[in-house]
């Protein structure tokens, strides 16, 4: 009878499933095969960007966890063990820290603030001002602008998607004045084979343009140490041949010393002194409109 016990118990410890061995021994977890299911996470631990499709994952106590770029698996598994359910429970609960659901503190506070440029209301598609003065809120440290209160409820009832929206509304407006053609975390170029290679993210209502996810994580512990690279990149770049000769509020440039300089969403607004500044700022669709005509007409 003790004979046929051990059989038993050594028969089963054979067979015992994987995940449980990795579930005991965290740091022997490897690599998914491509058969593994689907990760339960949309957002990396690690990076809290999304996972990426190609980015290696690993299997953890039955569950596949996504990364978003490679190493952070490591990384994740240097949590203690509490940490890392924790977030697989929050995974399953869809309210994994990342993008989708919060920002990361040097979004919610950027070093370099920009106000909402596009032209019209996000909810709406109505132009504003058509509705009386528009309205401005914040959200993350970043600013919207809305036609009129009641387009603000249905915004906050689905943020994710219509800031998905005004994401790629304004990397198609900043797109064509870009100064840069690298990351401007890593200096690595922005195509590969005449092929852009770019990952394009809005920060504070402003295009950034990066090579990598890893350069994203870099990007965001110093925002407003790059956004002023980015700048200067752009005020150098158009600056020679700037299209007006006037302050589009005041007089002539020059007529009152070294004209003052802005960049606002990737093009040169320069004024005739700072006074001007601030009603180009309280109305910026109106004056980048005036500014990209003159542009047009300028350039073949």
């Amino acid at each position: 009878m003790k004979t046929a016990l051990i059989s038993c118990v050594i028969a089963c410890a054979c067979f015992a499933p994987t995940t449980l061995a990795l579930d005991q021994h965290p740091e022997h977890a490897q690599h998914a095969a491509s058969e593994m299911p689907s990760p339960v996470n949309r957002m990396c631990p690690i990076g809290q960007e999304p996972i990426v499709e190609g980015v290696a994952t690993i299997e953890y106590k039955g569950n596949t966890i996504g990364f978003c770029c490679p190493g952070c698996d490591e990384e994740f598994m240097g949590w203690d063990e509490a940490k890392r359910d924790a977030f697989v429970a929050s995974a399953k609960a869809g309210t994994e820290p990342g993008e989708a659901h919060a920002q990361p503190a040097a979004e919610a506070a950027p070093a370099v603030s920009q106000p909402y440029t596009l032209a019209t209301c996000p909810v709406s598609g109505e132009k504003l001002g058509s509705m009386g003065d528009p309205i401005i809120k914040q959200y993350n440290g970043r600013e919207v602008r809305f036609c009129c209160n009641m387009c603000i409820g249905r915004f906050e009832k689905n943020t994710e998607s219509y800031f998905k929206q005004i994401d790629e509304q304004m990397i198609a407006d900043q797109l064509p004045y870009y100064p840069m053609s690298t990351c401007v975390v890593s200096g690595e170029a922005l195509s590969e084979d005449g092929e852009d290679t770019a990952i394009n993210i809005i920060h504070a209502n402003r295009l950034v343009r990066l090579c990598c996810n890893m350069c994203k994580k870099e990007f965001k512990q110093d925002p407003g140490a790059f956004v002023a690279k980015i700048d200067k990149a752009a005020a150098d770049a158009q600056r020679a041949d700037y299209p007006l000769g006037k302050c589009m509020i005041g007089g002539k440039l020059g007529s009152m010393g070294e004209p003052s300089e802005i960049v606002l969403a990737g093009r040169l607004v320069r004024f005739c002194c700072s006074m001007c500044e601030p009603k180009v700022i309280e109305n910026p669709a109106k004056y980048l409109a005036q500014l990209d005509e003159a542009w047009a007409k300028q350039r073949p």
